[in-house]
């Protein structure tokens, strides 16, 4: 499978662990172009981003909707392979359903769940969305298409952003999202699962106040099923990698992985 892959590398003495990011629902590596890559590779990581099958430049587009989330995982491992040491993994929403079920069969230098796909049922999600907006809920169910709960400026910015979103981003942000697997979402959904008990790794799980897809409750139930405590962001939606205030996210992702290379057991 050919898949997109970009890199930010340290001009110099990089730390010997690399971290590589996988962007959730609607997305691609430009998430994680927009600042955490840079700022990563400028503290002293080499940091990695792959769009997904189906999404970017990656192959795939031709069966988008019938994709699944085992593929998803096979492309990580695929990437992983060529990295010079093991990853931290960094997920964000669906991408975040990707890394949990990457890290039940393999191993990393650990795992970070943003604002993820909960280690639990997705069913509040699914219900507050049908509450919020029942029509783009049906078109998405009836066409099996999820771009219906994104497809205008003012449905992704709600998803995705707090009012602190300048508009002038929040549609230049709009602009790039794409369609989604239904197949993949039906995994999430009910077909396969997330199993914390099989996960070895160390984990941290990062939340946003205002994430109108998965709330602080939910995140912190993620994280009370692997074995730590969540942080939770405030005034943050979403997509937390692009809100401002988006530094402060991508520090405590920097010290945590630090804790680890100290021998500390960090939050």
């Amino acid at each position: 499978m050919r898949l997109e892959v970009i890199s930010r590398l340290p001009e110099s003495g990089a730390h010997p662990t690399p971290v590589l990011f996988v962007h959730g629902l609607w997305t691609g590596v430009w998430g994680w172009t927009e600042h955490f890559m840079d700022y990563f590779a400028r503290n002293g990581y080499a940091a990695y981003a792959l769009s997904l099958r189906g999404h970017g430049q990656s192959e795939g587009k031709e069966r988008l909707h019938t994709i699944r989330l085992a593929e998803y995982v096979e492309d990580v491992a695929q990437v992983v392979k060529e990295l010079p040491a093991l990853p931290v993994l960094v997920g964000h929403s669906n991408g975040g359903a990707v890394v949990q079920k990457y890290l039940e069969t393999h191993a990393a230098a650990g795992g970070v769940l943003m604002a993820s796909v909960p280690s639990t049922s997705m069913l509040p999600t699914v219900l507050r969305t049908f509450q919020r907006h029942p029509l783009a809920f049906l078109k998405a169910n009836l066409t099996f298409s999820l771009y219906h709960l994104v497809a205008t400026p003012a449905l992704a910015r709600e998803t995705f952003f707090t009012p602190a979103m300048p508009d002038e981003k929040a549609l230049e942000y709009f602009k790039q999202l794409s369609d989604e697997s239904f197949l993949a979402f039906l995994d999430i959904l009910a077909l396969n699962t997330r199993h914390p008990n099989r996960v070895k790794a160390r984990m941290l799980v990062l939340g946003a106040q205002e994430d109108v897809l998965f709330t602080p409750d939910q995140v912190r139930a993620t994280a009370a099923a692997y074995r730590t405590e969540a942080v939770i962001f405030p005034s943050m939606g979403h997509g937390m990698m692009l809100e401002p205030g988006w530094q402060a996210i991508a520090d405590r992702i920097i010290g945590w992985i630090g804790e680890g290379s100290n021998g500390q057991m960090g939050k």
